[in-house]
């Protein structure tokens, strides 16, 4: 109900706007965000930064997650032949070492997530900035940001892309 008479009142704005003759032409624009932060220099060096920072340790990660593999399969073929003792022991040694691989990963993830909204929350604030300049310099009426359908008549993301790659 409350969509219908939203509906019914923008649409009575919009008649009475015309019927006056007041209705200008508004200019428009569309910025894919998500392809800014896919496609500007800005977005892919902060992108290396990441990779740089946190290679080393993924890397780490992967092969501690190998080697806990190779002990678990191991173990499975060993387990036969092993007193009872033994096996429990280096079950136990397994799950502690699986816990610790799930720790330092959770850690991991946790940390990258941080940095990449840090590095990222300044993409986009430059973003922002360019997107202002832009709407202030051509006497835009409106900057949309991810809509649903978009002509390609008002999508103006390459060129906030090409401004953000040429800033320094």
């Amino acid at each position: 109900m409350k969509s219908k008479l939203l509906k019914s009142v923008a649409l009575a704005a919009m008649m009475s706007v015309s019927a006056l003759g007041v209705a200008q032409e508004i200019k428009i624009g569309y910025v894919n965000s998500e392809r800014v932060l896919r496609e500007a220099n800005l977005a892919k060096t902060a992108q290396l930064k990441l990779e740089a920072e946190f290679g080393k340790r993924e890397k780490d990660l992967k092969d501690q997650e190998s080697k806990l593999r190779g002990a678990a399969e191991k173990l499975e073929k060993d387990a036969p032949t092993l007193a009872e003792t033994e096996r429990n022991r280096r079950q136990r040694d397994l799950v502690e070492a699986d816990r610790d691989m799930q720790r330092k990963r959770r850690e991991w993830q946790e940390d990258l997530t941080q940095r990449r909204n840090e590095e990222l929350g300044a993409v986009v604030e430059r973003a922002n900035r360019v997107i202002k300049q832009i709407f202030e310099a051509e006497k835009y009426d409106l900057i949309l940001q991810d809509a649903l359908n978009v002509s390609a008549r008002v999508d103006i993301t390459k060129k906030v892309i090409d401004t953000l790659n040429a800033q320094k």
